[in-house]
């Protein structure tokens, strides 16, 4: 038999290598993304810093350029070099203009050149002066204007003359179009785009191949797994897995060495159970053919008798695994506020007349003071406890033998709440306490060769019981018995509600 088809799912969901992908390749197209932006600023601050040294140069040479005639004026005499600089070109528009400043100012330092009137001594009449001059004579001030509908970048700069007792003062101001320069620094942006598409591609391919190279194991693993039959619980092998998820793998042999274990124990249940209803349906068999046979009324009644004691039994058993069953469940059924003492009575009161017809003394001590009933709070499934309190009752009647007494008591310690079951019959070895717990085990030959010694499952169902609402059962030894020893005490311990919690109404 084949494995069955897994659930639809999409490629991605699920796998290692989705997650690579989702945390890697963000992070890496972020990093490019940064990169990138990071080379363009650094791009335009070069380009801004070469353009804008070609255009000082020709305001350099303007500025050096202007000379005192011999009766004091200014003249300007650039030299053919300048000339060529200050060319206009197709996408890269020159503008320039030297003026002397009149009337004169103190102080041209940090001055607002908008307010400052001059003469031209070379160039252009309106080009954009800056918002202030630098403070210092010949430092260059850079700007960004307008210029017959034109976007100019500008450099101006000034310089104080001085000429036998005569003082002058010079303005020069130099501009180009930013079209050469902004087509520079997009083509430079482009490339670099380009660029790092490309790496981002070689990236992600990079990646891609090394992620799958990696996942070969793990589709073979795959591939494995589903290939296997329902009955295959081998564990996987682990050696030929990435280190990484060898945690992966042995998580899931972990689990499936549990699934085996249960499956092993379900075939062991169903093998006891068949073995133990087998012998009264045998022996069913066999007395119902001696009644048919027998042509003796009496006899008859007696056979029948014998099968229905013999069904009484079945019945008993089946019930018991039945109980087993779902007390072997992983889920409990719902839990509650319950009095633990108020339960035991009432249990007692059950188990009374089957007691009387084994000849025993079967008794009730309460928690609280004589005569009165205080209760025990504790929050558990009352079915379930009920039975566990029952199948301790009924084992002590069971095989407490006849004659014997037994008592039925409840308290609490400082964090739990315990009824107890003890008895003053043939009891336990403590070596076998632990095996009684055991399906089907009771208790060694000494208590299987004993009358009325039940099927072996009273202790186990009780035990799962406990256990499932966070409690347990201890077995100690009970009262004195007249053969020098001691019978059997069975103690159901579970967690003690806190004083403050709510005190419903006994049921009792």
């Amino acid at each position: 038999m084949t494995a069955p088809s897994p659930p639809p799912a999409t490629v991605w969901q699920g796998s290692l290598r989705f997650w690579l992908l989702v945390l890697l390749i963000p992070g890496v197209v972020a990093l490019l993304l940064y990169d990138s932006w990071e080379d363009y600023l650094a791009m335009n601050s070069v380009t801004e810093n070469v353009y804008d040294s070609a255009l000082l140069e020709p305001a350099k040479v303007l500025e050096t350029s202007v000379e005192f005639n011999t009766d004091g004026s200014l003249r300007i005499d650039p030299p053919f070099y300048a000339q060529v600089m200050l060319e206009s070109r197709p996408g890269n528009r020159k503008y320039f203009r030297v003026e002397e400043v009149t009337p004169l100012v103190r102080n041209l330092g940090g001055a607002d050149a908008k307010q400052l009137k001059g003469r031209t001594l070379l160039g252009m009449e309106g080009l954009p002066r800056p918002s202030n001059l630098a403070d210092h004579e010949g430092v260059p001030v850079f700007y960004d204007s307008y210029f017959r509908n034109d976007t100019v970048r500008m450099v101006a700069l000034w310089r104080d003359l001085h000429y036998k007792g005569q003082h002058r003062q010079v303005l020069v101001m130099v501009g180009e179009s930013m079209d050469l320069r902004l087509r520079t620094q997009q083509e430079a942006w482009r490339e670099g785009i380009f660029r790092n598409l490309r790496m981002l591609l070689f990236a992600v391919l990079l990646v891609w191949f090394a992620v799958a190279w990696a996942l070969r194991p793990l589709q073979a693993l795959r591939q494995e797994v589903r290939n296997r039959s329902v009955e295959d619980l081998q564990p996987l092998d682990e050696r030929d897995v990435p280190r990484e998820v060898v945690p992966l793998v042995r998580s899931v042999n972990h689990h499936i060495e549990l699934y085996r274990s249960v499956l092993d124990r379900q075939a062991q249940f169903l093998a006891d159970a068949s073995h133990q209803l087998r012998t009264p349906l045998a022996i069913i068999h066999t007395q119902a053919q001696y009644a048919r046979r027998e042509p003796d009324i009496e006899r008859v009644r007696e056979s029948l008798g014998a099968i229905i004691k013999q069904l009484g039994q079945a019945t008993r058993l089946t019930e018991q695994l039945l109980a087993l069953a779902h007390a072997s469940h992983t889920t409990s059924m719902s839990q509650g506020q319950i009095d633990l003492a108020s339960l035991g009575r009432e249990v007692v009161l059950q188990y009374l007349p089957l007691a009387r017809e084994h000849r025993q003394d079967l008794g009730w001590i309460g928690p609280g003071e004589e005569g009165e009933q205080a209760p025990l709070w504790v929050y558990a499934s009352d079915a379930e406890i009920h039975e566990s309190v029952s199948n301790l009752i009924h084992n002590a009647i069971n095989h407490a033998g006849s004659g014997s007494a037994i008592t039925v008591s409840a308290g609490h310690d400082d964090k739990l709440a315990w009824i107890s079951v003890t008895d003053n019959g043939m009891g336990l070895a403590a070596s076998l306490r632990e095996s009684v717990f055991v399906r089907f085990d009771r208790g060694g030959p000494a208590r299987k060769g004993g009358r009325g010694s039940g099927s072996g499952l009273g202790l186990a169902i009780a035990l799962a019981y406990a256990e499932r609402n966070g409690g347990t059962i201890v077995l100690t030894d009970g009262e004195p018995n007249d053969m020098g020893g001691y019978g059997l005490k069975a103690t159901l311990r579970l967690p003690l509600l806190a004083p403050e919690s709510p005190n419903p109404s006994p049921s009792i």
